[in-house]
């Protein structure tokens, strides 16, 4: 019986892939690598999911919908486009990133610039040792999610340093529920990120394009405009989508969506204990507002300005989002006609007006803030804007939420889930849905026990 299955095992298996982001690609790719057959059904009418760009007349490079950078750290991420041969392509910068203090831009990197904070000395001192003990002592942040990320901030950093920098930013993005967040995913974010940020010639939608490429050179079939109307098994039990009604059977599934898709597509998956941790899954959707501007808005050259948030009802707080974004701060405005390009993004749950409200409203709200930070502005200087929003964009972080996290395999045979919520700690982004899609290709691999 043994022989019998590692023979069966040895042949190619039949994967099919739900979403064209980076983590079905990646797996797509360790998938055909490895000799297997692969499908992707996107719904979107391009790849790249989250990571996903757009282009206006005259630019030469893609914009990102939602603001994206990869850091020096990211080592899946360039292990992947050295397999590619793309590396050359990748090109790192060291951008300005700030905070707005008492109406001013201060620089908020951890070097000399941090003794111009408006801090005493001595909590100076504090919050750079624990920052330091962060980034280089800790190599498995797991014991810290015992602590919320408020408890242990504000007692190992100081009251003063953590209600000055991070208590503001952790109420902008997590709004009431804030206090809850556990330290270890604020560790996984201190830990991996580094001063250096990166991007790819052309942009995010060039790099995914080009991996597309390299995809289909192999053999992988890519749907676009193509979504999965659910997820079936047929009579034999084997792994089948639903696609404009007709079935598709493979040896193996693997699901990219989000946690409330996935519940959708696989209705089978229902009153099973792993239906009831996918549904306990907490998590923000994004908004952002993207503005072409005549002139540049952050003349110190600013690139990454966090906002200050005092209060979780947004409309409270000095500004209605959580960060200012320069992009052409960071990527020269030649690339982009000329253009100087801003984000102004946010996060928010589901049901927040800021995922709903009608675009032309959201963006006078959001916009009417920028002449706080440069005295010339005027609106005249809008050329053109864009909005883009997500339901699905932040996993929430609570105590404990290791234990909490569904396992890649699913109680189906043959059907894998992976998602961003389940690269805690880590946060969501583009190294760790790379991770994340290689680890789920060589468990569905390794699933001998599946038809």
């Amino acid at each position: 019986m043994y022989v019998i299955v590692e023979e069966i095992n040895k042949q190619p298996l039949r994967v099919g892939i739900i979403g064209a982001g980076v983590a079905g690609m990646a797996a797509a790719w360790e998938l055909v690598k490895a000799g297997h057959r692969v499908r992707i059904f996107e719904a979107g009418a391009a790849v790249g999911g989250l990571a996903a760009g757009f282009k206006a007349d005259g630019w030469q490079w893609w914009m990102e919908k939602f603001y994206h950078h990869w850091f020096t750290g990211d080592r899946d991420l360039l292990r992947l486009t050295d397999e590619l041969g793309l590396r050359d392509k990748v090109i790192f910068h060291r951008p300005k990133t700030s905070y707005w203090i008492n109406d001013k831009i201060v620089r908020s990197e951890m070097n000399a610039s941090i003794f111009s904070l408006p801090l005493s000395p001595l909590d100076i001192v504090r919050m750079g040792a624990a920052g330091a003990f962060l980034k280089f002592a800790v190599r498995d942040g797991e014991f810290l999610e015992q602590y919320t990320a408020h408890e242990w901030m504000r007692f190992y950093m100081g009251r003063a340093a953590y209600e000055k920098f991070f208590q503001p930013l952790l109420i902008g993005k997590f709004g009431e529920r804030y206090q809850e967040v556990n330290m270890a995913w604020m560790w996984a974010r201190i830990f991996t990120r580094s001063t250096q940020l990166g991007t790819y010639q052309g942009g995010f939608q060039a790099f995914m394009e080009d991996f597309a490429d390299a995809l289909i050179a192999k053999g992988v079939l890519i749907d676009l405009n193509t979504p999965v109307d659910a997820l079936d098994l047929d009579d034999d039990l084997h792994p089948t989508l639903i696609v404009d009604g007709q079935p598709h059977a493979f040896d193996r599934v693997i699901s990219t969506t989000s946690p409330r898709l996935m519940l959708k597509l696989a209705p089978k998956l229902q009153s099973t204990h792993y239906s009831d941790q996918i549904t306990e899954l907490e998590s923000l959707g994004a908004v952002v507002v993207i503005a072409a501007l005549k002139h540049q808005l952050l003349e110190d050259n600013t690139y990454w300005l966090n906002l200050p948030a005092t209060h979780a009802e947004k409309s409270q707080n000095p500004f209605p989002y959580l960060a200012l974004v320069e992009h052409t701060n960071f990527i020269a405005p030649e690339h982009f006609n000329g253009d100087h390009l801003i984000y102004m993004g946010d996060y928010a749950p589901a049901d927040h007006e800021y995922l709903h409200m009608e675009e032309g409203a959201l963006t006078a709200r959001f916009s009417a803030s920028l002449g706080k930070f440069n005295p010339r502005f005027d609106p005249s200087w809008i050329k053109q804007t864009w909005v883009f929003r997500a339901p699905y964009a932040q996993p929430l972080p609570l105590a404990y939420q290791r234990e909490k996290i569904p396992d890649l395999k699913t109680p189906l045979p043959g059907v894998f889930w992976a998602s961003m919520s389940q690269v805690y700690p880590y946060d969501r982004g583009t190294n760790f849905a790379v991770e994340i899609g290689r680890r789920v290709a060589q468990q569905a691999i390794d699933d001998v026990a599946s038809p």
